[in-house]
């Protein structure tokens, strides 16, 4: 495994140092009240145009490399650093200040150079710099087709990862494009199981959405420093996957419904940050149901447990925070052995050799591990990150929760359990 995670850093490493952004070159491009962005431009002679919009985490190196395959291909693919035009510095929050003004600039600019279509590309939270500007440029030029959609990886429409057991709320502008979606989720990621939701919302305004899931991947998959062999793999596919997707959004470009003119697709809401840590709940205390084999095909029975104290986990093998939490969580239930405490960590979707072979090699722990093959349970506890975990009190009531990761052996923590017990 450790030889097999060599063997992938380097290969992530040679990837990234590769001449990708050979006869690349910046221009400026004005993006009005006197703001101008620097735009790495991959020259293709096709009629194609694609605008890679920055995400949370800005531009990692490996995307000039996929750029430069895209314009291999006959794609012109421009690289616009909208955060250093604004003197934003590469966070989430970052996303939110950047105006739809910006990016309706970039497509007007890039509809001047006469290619035939141009189409934003985007990951993560980009993917609202995307829909955004899009919607601003269409309010602005109805009749114009040169817009052809839309390539989102992994896209993160959401005001902020809800609390935990809350639904999810999404921003204003995921039901008020009417651009032709192509999305791309990989399979190992909670937001996956959202997809069916995100179609709903993305369709409601007018949209064609075209989903691919990615067995196997993580989001970020393409620029990874952890990246797996498979991650590897389809990372040097993915220009290809792409350029692929490029008709499919050329086959709905026309005729298309009028992009929503009263709806406030310019919602200015951020992203919610929130501190990690074990909050009282404030959704309904009542748990849903959960009744899950064990890594011994034991039936499990959280209804059963009423008289202890319960720590539900959800959490999964490829999640890194789920697995720094890990050892703690341990030590919590090593703390409190002999008293009535329960806690049971509930695998999302891997199987058993996957499972069995992480607590051989990873982190050793006893307490019960449980199955949701299917994500069934997933869906009714309303996890949309990982970790998610949920405290259950001896009358079977929800008492507190949080998403993310912490200590559970620190004295604020064990001091919670203490008072639930004493109850």
């Amino acid at each position: 495994m450790v030889y097999t995670r060599i063997i992938a850093l380097v290969l992530w490493l040679a990837a990234c140092s590769e001449p990708a952004a050979r006869g690349a070159q910046e221009i400026p491009v004005s993006l009005g009240e006197g703001v101008e962005a620097i735009v790495t431009v991959h020259s293709a002679q096709g009629s194609r145009l694609v605008i890679w919009l920055p995400s949370e985490h800005g531009f990692p190196s490996y995307h000039a490399n996929v750029a430069a395959k895209l314009a291999g291909q006959g794609i012109e693919t421009w690289q616009a650093d909208l955060f250093s035009a604004y003197f934003l510095p590469v966070q989430p929050s970052s996303i939110d200040a950047v105006p739809p003004g910006a990016t309706a600039a970039l497509i007007e600019h890039a509809i001047a150079t006469r290619k035939k279509t141009v189409y934003l590309l985007a990951s993560g939270r980009g993917a609202v710099l995307a829909l955004r500007g899009a919607r601003q440029w269409q309010q602005q030029h109805p009749d114009n087709p040169a817009l052809g959609g839309a390539l989102l990886l992994h896209p993160n429409l959401y005001v902020g990862t809800p609390e935990p057991g809350a639904p999810a709320d999404y921003l204003r502008i995921a039901s008020a494009t009417n651009l032709p979606l192509f999305v791309l989720q990989p399979a190992l990621s909670p937001w996956r199981w959202q997809l069916a939701e995100l179609n709903r919302r993305l369709s409601s305004g007018g949209s064609e959405v075209y989903l691919k899931k990615l067995p196997g991947l993580r989001d970020r998959f393409h620029f990874r420093p952890d990246a797996t062999p498979e991650e590897l793999a389809f990372a040097q596919r993915l220009p290809r996957v792409l350029a692929s997707a490029l008709p499919l959004l050329d086959a709905h470009a026309r005729p298309r419904r009028a992009v929503a003119l009263k709806a406030n697709g310019g919602d200015t809401r951020g992203t919610i940050k929130r501190a990690v840590q074990l909050r009282p709940y404030r959704g309904e205390p009542a748990p849903p149901a959960l009744a899950l084999p064990d890594l011994d095909d034991k039936a499990v029975d959280l209804a059963a447990l009423r008289g202890q104290v319960v720590l539900v986990n959800f959490w999964a093998s490829w999640c890194p925070p789920c697995v720094h939490e890990m050892p703690s969580m341990q030590r919590l239930a090593d703390r409190l052995a002999g008293k009535p405490f329960t806690l049971l960590a509930v695998n999302m979707a891997e199987d058993k050799a996957t499972i069995r072979r992480f607590l051989d090699t990873k982190v050793k722990v006893d307490f019960p591990i449980l199955l949701d093959s299917d994500g069934a349970a997933l869906k009714r506890w309303k996890v949309f990150a990982f970790p998610t975990s949920y405290v259950i009190d001896k009358n079977g009531r929800i008492r507190y929760a949080l998403f993310g990761s912490i200590d559970w052996d620190t004295p604020q923590t064990i001091a919670v359990f203490e008072k639930l017990l004493a109850e």
